[in-house]
């Protein structure tokens, strides 16, 4: 018999639920967005978001069994973010996933919302061109509005996945949408200067080139916002002509080199020939295509998900959680946690590290 999974996803803005087999089949996969409810405030307000997650997780999961023609009662198991993410949101997902395993005296486990996003290259989708599932071990480039990180993924569990280096301060989406912000481009950032960086010249605009030093696989953004902030500042905020459409690709090319250049030196000093993009930022086409190039002249390969697999989705969450329980795993005791519990780096003096749960 083939293991079914249901997914629950409430970690941030999105409510989702998706029923997937563990080969990475998704059957179906329901996202009830907050975007509109959070734009005109530039950015996710967390007590709107838990509350909007009350409204919709019953329906989602509703859907998300009418999709794949099954009863909720008819899955092997079920699934649901436990970590990180926003404290009152977590709460709603995993209530909800801790009533209907007891009510269907199904098996619960809690699943880390990074090693979703780390596991999303295995999903395929009924019709979508999906990639082919990349192999253990890889390097992954795990890019979104929380996170910014390279990993390396030896299998699926959390003690096989070891970080190379993370950002700082801002996460790369993040740092979209703040620079979005002092554009007046609206929420979210990413998409709109994206769009407009196709149409700009990249080296009109002369900004600061965050942390391209080749000996580290750490990641720091914030001083490229603080830059454009300031050239706001002494030049005023462009109109919709072509003065933005440079600053917007002098932007988005700083973060995408930065980004191609250290994940492909990560696969590279791995000695692994396999590189992922996962996460929100990952659905960037400059991205997609500068870190494509650059790993084809170093004959590595590239594995990018669906655009639909790349930001919060169930359907991660449903496989990842199947692993688990192929594994014969169970959660009795399920936590809620703001941190992941993939190692993260912390200094400790001049160039010391240490590894931190």
């Amino acid at each position: 018999m083939t293991l079914i999974v249901l997914g629950i996803e409430t970690s941030c803005d999105e409510t989702g639920a998706a029923l997937v087999r563990v080969d990475g089949e998704v059957l179906s996969d329901v996202v009830q967005s907050q975007v509109k409810l959070h734009a005109p405030y530039g950015g996710v307000v967390p007590e709107l978001a838990s509350r909007d997650h009350l409204r919709n997780v019953e329906p989602v999961l509703v859907e998300a069994a009418a999709r794949a023609g099954m009863k909720l009662g008819d899955v092997d198991g079920v699934a649901v973010t436990c970590r990180p993410g926003l404290s009152g949101a977590l709460l709603v997902g995993v209530q909800a996933a801790r009533g209907l395993a007891w009510a269907l005296e199904k098996p619960l486990v809690g699943v880390d919302h990074l090693v979703g996003h780390l596991l999303s290259p295995f999903l395929r989708f009924a019709n979508v061109e999906c990639p082919a599932a990349p192999e253990y071990p890889f390097v992954a480039l795990l890019a979104s509005g929380g996170h910014t990180a390279l990993y390396r993924v030896d299998a699926s569990s959390v003690d096989a996945i070891r970080e190379l280096g993370a950002t700082r301060d801002d996460a790369a989406g993040e740092a979209f949408d703040k620079v979005a912000k002092l554009l007046g481009l609206g929420y979210p950032g990413g998409p709109v200067i994206d769009r407009l960086a196709k149409e700009g010249n990249p080296d009109t605009v002369d900004l600061i080139w965050p942390m391209r030093q080749k000996n580290s696989f750490e990641f720091s953004f914030s001083g490229l916002k603080t830059d454009v902030m300031r050239w706001v500042e002494r030049n005023g905020r462009p109109g919709n002509d072509q003065t933005l459409r440079d600053l917007c690709a002098g932007f988005q090319r700083r973060v995408v080199d930065t980004l191609v250049g250290k994940a492909v030196l990560a696969a590279e000093r791995e000695g692994v020939r396999t590189l992922v993009l996962a996460g929100g930022v990952a659905a960037n086409r400059e991205l997609r295509e500068r870190a494509l190039a650059a790993a084809t002249a170093r004959g590595i390969r590239l594995v990018v998900p669906p655009f639909r697999a790349c930001t919060d989705n169930a359907a991660m969450i449903a496989y990842a959680g199947a692993q688990r329980l192929a594994r014969g795993e169970r959660d009795t005791e399920l936590e809620i946690s703001p941190n992941t519990a993939l190692p993260r780096v912390t200094r400790k003096g001049r160039g010391e590290r240490t590894a931190r749960a």
